[in-house]
Parts: C-alpha cells; structure tokens; sequence
C-alpha cells in the first residue's frame, strides 16, 4: 500500500485571506486560470501558475509576473528569467529540477502611454493571492524553499524582514522546512550601476549555491522568523 503523507504545516508567515484551494497541482493550475477572488485578473492576460516537478525537493519562489510572464503563461520567462538561469547554471542547479512560481499570479501594471509598467501588487491583493502558493505548497511539499525578492521573503519570514542584512541566512519554517531569502533577479537588472549589478549577481549566486548544498547542521538552520 502507499505510504500517506505526513501531516502537512502551514509555513508562511502571511497566511492568505482565503482557504488555499482543495486539488492537484493540475486541478489548481485549472482552478487559478478562472480566478476571479481579487482585481488583478481584469487587466491581466493569463493566469501565471507555478511549473516545476509536482514533488520537487527545491522550491523557488519569486514576488509576481512580468509583462513576458502575462504574455506566456509562465512564471520566469523575461529578461529576469534569463538571468535566473544562469545563475542557477553557475550554481549548478537547472530548472527543471526545482518548483518555480510566484507569490502573485497575475500581472500587474498601469500604462505609460501605450507601455504597460509593471507595478507592485497590494497587501490586499498579495494575501488573497497567497490561497494558490499555500496550495502549491501544499501539494508540492518542498523540502527547501528560496524566497526571490522582498514580497516572497516576507510572506515566509514576516513584514519586518530585511533582504539586505538577511539574504542567504538559513531559516527553519513549521514542518521542518528549511528556507532563505536572496535577489529578486529583475532586482539585479535593475542596478543602478555595473558594479552594483555585478555585486548583487555573486551575492545571488553565492546564495543558490547555498541553497543547493542545504543547512550545514540543524545549527545553521536556527534562524527565527522576522516577525
């Protein structure tokens, strides 16, 4: 007989407005493409669900698609995906071996002109959107998970959380997970100056590396949430 699956712990510090979703990732992947529990679905052009294998041991997620992301349907396809890449190449770790998605599913953006600009999603919007990352959590059940960027990081670690004094820092989660924080890589794209970009490129490769080779010991993993 199959062996049933342990207990499952809710590991984010923000919890979503509504109940995750009951389903597979597949069923889910279906349910979030006719979501309509917050704004953000008028404008965007798709839902952008998570893609990875269904019980992947490494589990990255990022805050929220990008224009490129809206246009195909899934998470990391733009410049800032091409950049995740190959980090995760130097890091020695590939796509397809880890789960991947986003805090927030749709695209979110005002016009400039003709040029829709990307723009952050509310509190509001990001914790109802969080029922489909408690979901994929749920179904995925990551062993590590590496939050890209400030939104994801305090929806694991609490508002109070500083990506700059705490990235790469390892932190235990309910259920025994083990998570930490790096660059958003469209942070890195953003960089006000090359040496800037460089700089936060190693930090965000240094970080993958030590997201791959796992805490130490149980005493690098001791970090408490940020409250």
């Amino acid at each position: 007989m199959p062996q049933s699956r342990p207990a499952w712990e809710f590991p984010l510090a923000r919890p979503p407005t509504l109940p995750p979703p009951s389903g597979t990732l597949k069923e889910l992947r279906e349910l979030a493409s006719r979501c309509h529990d917050c704004p953000l679905w008028k404008h965007a052009t798709q839902t952008v669900f998570g893609k990875g294998p269904a019980h992947a041991t490494l589990m990255l997620v990022g805050e929220q698609p990008g224009l490129q992301e809206d246009t195909a349907g899934e998470p990391f396809v733009g410049p800032a995906g091409a950049l995740l890449d190959r980090a995760l190449k130097e890091s020695g770790l590939e796509r397809r071996e880890v789960y991947l998605t986003n805090a927030v599913k749709h695209f979110k953006y005002e016009l400039r002109g003709k040029h829709p600009l990307h723009k952050r999603a509310n509190a509001a919007e990001q914790a109802i959107c969080r029922e489909w990352l408690a979901a994929e959590l749920r179904e995925v059940r990551p062993q590590r998970i590496l939050a890209l960027g400030v939104m994801a990081a305090q929806a694991f670690f609490g508002t109070t959380f500083q990506l700059t004094m705490s990235h790469g820092r390892w932190f235990k989660l309910p259920g025994g997970i083990d998570a930490m924080a790096t660059w958003h890589p469209s942070s890195v794209l953003r960089s006000i100056n090359r040496d800037t970009h460089d700089h936060r490129y190693q930090q965000l490769v240094d970080d993958l590396r030590a997201f791959v080779a796992g805490p130490v010991n149980v005493g690098a993993a001791s970090g408490r949430r940020a409250g």
